[in-house]
């Protein structure tokens, strides 16, 4: 994969002061790029060379100035160590805790679609069905409609469907709350970007239908489908959809910080209001617990075989040599093979993380987004050189 192909988004990641526009597939850039890595070398070999985890941590620290990085890194024996670089608060100078909880932005997306493909499994929920068959008449704009558009596509984000999240701005994305409704009107208020179908683009929209569509049928709310279904029959303890209104992270943690600019000073965004992300950014995890998730999810925990290889089945992103499946994307390491997984940015962090097949998996975090891509490069550059050594 070509790095300088990815932007970043927001909850679901969009890049620093950029607006949405419509991408081809063959230029595509997706929230959410993944990174993992392997173990470090046990205590005995690790005095005797350096640790590329932990070198790598520094130096987004140190080189690319973000206040702080943490990282899980577990092996194919389920051997687990947690690394910690920066400062955990700035006007304190306290110590980044360990396996300290963060935002996860998109990575919420694939929680979101292991509900959906749960209730495929189940025969409430048809992955070829359009969108009508459940909210009739709600997915309407110019170029935009409902009949035409299957819950696939939505996971895989070929319908189309434009994004509201780059629409946003800074401020009114950190204090105000959202509806899932305000989503789509938001969104709606502009054409379609292509066809469903004939491309793909990244769009968080997708995700809010889906998880309106989880809504309807279950006739629960997404949060307690996600926390039942999902973080408590794997034992993800510190795990969780933050309730309407809950602009603070429940356990330890360190604070996240953005800059509006290159340059300019950090601004601690700890606190905000994560409802413009909700099932496409909203939840909140240690980097431990997204290991575990994807762990779990890789190993036919949480899907039946069926589903799970539907989840699996990819399309190209662009000539990256990375693939989207249904929530799940595919990413080649530089020494051979791929991991899966989905990473995600949310103002105040920035994650990363997937797991092989032969059960490695790693997720590292920043406390701030990067203002330009070099430094993104360089956190998927930790994950791939762990993995690769």
């Amino acid at each position: 994969m070509r790095e300088q192909a990815w932007q970043r988004f927001r909850p679901s990641g969009r890049r620093q002061g950029s607006r949405r526009r419509a991408v081809p597939a063959a230029t595509a850039v997706v929230v959410g790029v993944m990174t993992m890595g392997v173990l470090a070398p046990p205590a005995a070999s690790a005095a005797a060379r350096p640790d590329t985890v932990q070198q790598g941590l520094n130096a987004l620290v140190h080189t690319d100035d973000l206040p702080a990085a943490l990282a899980s890194v577990k092996d194919r024996e389920g051997r687990t160590r947690t690394y910690t670089a920066g400062v955990g608060d700035l006007a304190t100078g306290a110590k980044v805790p360990k396996d300290g909880q963060v935002r996860i932005g998109s990575t919420t997306k694939t929680f979101t679609a292991v509900v959906v493909l749960q209730l495929v499994g189940e025969g409430k929920i048809g992955l070829d069905d359009t969108v009508d068959t459940y909210l009739p008449g709600l997915v309407r704009g110019e170029g935009i409609n409902g009949r035409h558009i299957t819950v696939r596509q939505l996971l895989q984000h070929t319908s189309g469907l434009p994004d509201y999240e780059s629409l946003i701005d800074d401020d009114i994305l950190q204090h105000r709350y959202f509806d899932p409704h305000d989503l789509l009107d938001i969104a709606f208020q502009h054409k379609a970007d292509f066809a469903p179908g004939t491309n793909w683009g990244y769009s968080n929209t997708n995700y809010v239908v889906a998880g309106l569509i989880i809504q309807k049928v279950t006739g629960r709310p997404l949060a307690e489908e996600v926390d039942q279904r999902v973080a408590k029959r794997i034992g993800l303890r510190h795990t969780y959809f933050p309730a309407p209104g809950d602009m603070t992270i429940r356990e330890t943690h360190p604070k996240g910080y953005h800059r509006d600019s290159a340059g300019a000073p950090l601004r601690d965004v700890t606190e905000m209001d994560p409802s413009a992300g909700w099932a496409a950014g909203q939840m909140i995890s240690t980097n431990s617990d997204v290991n575990r998730f994807f762990t779990a999810l890789l190993a036919g925990r949480l899907l039946p075989a069926a589903q799970l290889t539907q989840m699996r089945t990819t399309v190209p992103i662009g000539d990256t040599g990375a693939g989207y499946g249904l929530g799940l994307m595919s990413r080649p390491l530089s020494c051979g093979g791929v991991y899966w997984g989905h990473g995600g940015d949310i103002l105040g962090y920035e994650t990363r993380g997937g797991v092989t097949d032969d059960g490695r998996a790693a997720n590292v975090a920043v406390t701030s987004i990067p203002t330009d891509g070099a430094a993104t490069k360089h956190l998927e550059s930790v994950v791939d050189t762990a993995l690769c050594h």
